[in-house]
């Protein structure tokens, strides 16, 4: 993160936020120049890449799916918008300690004793550690202490958008952030690397919402898409996993995606057009009931 600093401040912030007496090293100034800045990142990012999303990937046939609620779009954006502010403070705490030397973060391949194969290795073991770390974290809040209070806010969605990708409560969303910023503190990793995987698991979590479940037929009980993240929204106790399927099936938890199965939300949607062509797009559940019943039932623990 201190590549991003150091260049905002002296090509934005610099020249027109702060007194020219004020060194770049200084910690007040260091906290607030990453906060502003990691609160423009997020913007940019959530927005940018979910509006190409749902614009470009999503198909909008789902928002005619009974549990895809009113006004959804805009209930999406809206509170992620709320939440965002609020997921950066601690997550500036980290990105402070960074800048400040405390993480293994290293500046130049040469720095590595492993050179180009160590990045590597160290994006490989990035994807698997906090792919491990989010899913028990992810698995934690659907504990009852704590799903009612912060992660059943994100399972409003039933059907949801790019957009609600990070629609989170702000506890929730932190939480499972997590384990992206305690892996450079634990092991050495490239800082061009670093903000590249940053910005890779953003898109990431953007695109496990996006209603597109096309994956490659060998890779389909690998990689948890969309389609496997679609059930966890629907069916609430399965596929908490980011990237893989390997801890959900560790742990009990994995399910076999319903759209692979011809049981899907598009498959729904088929079926109730066959069944009376002429109805309504509205046709079946009411839009403003998340919980209606639709062939598709969440799991009473909702």
């Amino acid at each position: 993160m201190d590549l991003v600093l150091e260049a905002a401040d002296r090509h934005l912030l610099t020249p027109y936020d702060y007194p020219a007496g004020c060194p770049e090293a200084e910690p007040c100034r260091q906290l607030l120049s990453l906060f502003v800045i990691t609160n423009l990142g997020a913007l940019v990012l959530y927005l940018l890449f979910g509006t190409l999303s749902y614009y470009f990937i999503f198909d909008h046939e789902l928002k005619k799916h009974p549990q895809f609620l009113e006004n959804q779009v805009s209930r999406e954006i809206s509170y992620a918008l709320r939440s965002l502010p609020w997921i950066s403070v601690p997550t500036v705490a980290l990105f402070f300690a960074e800048v400040r030397g405390y993480s293994k973060l290293y500046d130049n391949i040469e720095d590595s004793p492993y050179g180009w194969s160590g990045v590597f290795l160290s994006m490989l073991s990035f994807l698997f550690f906090t792919d491990m770390g989010i899913y028990w974290i992810h698995r934690g809040l659907h504990h009852k202490l704590f799903y009612k209070r912060f992660h059943k806010p994100h399972h409003l969605w039933k059907i949801a958008t790019p957009f609600a990708s990070h629609a989170f409560h702000p506890v929730d969303g932190f939480m499972q952030s997590l384990p992206y910023h305690i892996y450079p503190f634990l092991f050495p990793l490239h800082k061009v690397t670093y903000l590249g995987l940053y910005i890779f698991v953003n898109v990431w979590t953007i695109s496990i919402h996006d209603g597109d479940y096309r994956v490659p037929r060998p890779l389909r009980h690998i990689i948890n898409g969309s389609a496997h993240h679609t059930d966890h929204h629907l069916y609430f106790d399965y596929n908490y996993g980011q990237y893989f399927t390997l801890w959900d099936k560790i742990g009990g938890s994995y399910k076999s995606p319903t759209s692979f199965e011809g049981k899907g939300p598009h498959d729904y949607l088929r079926k109730l057009r066959e069944k009376d062509p002429g109805a309504p797009n509205s046709i079946g559940a009411s839009k403003k009931d998340p919980g209606a019943s639709n062939g598709t039932v969440a799991s009473k623990t909702e």
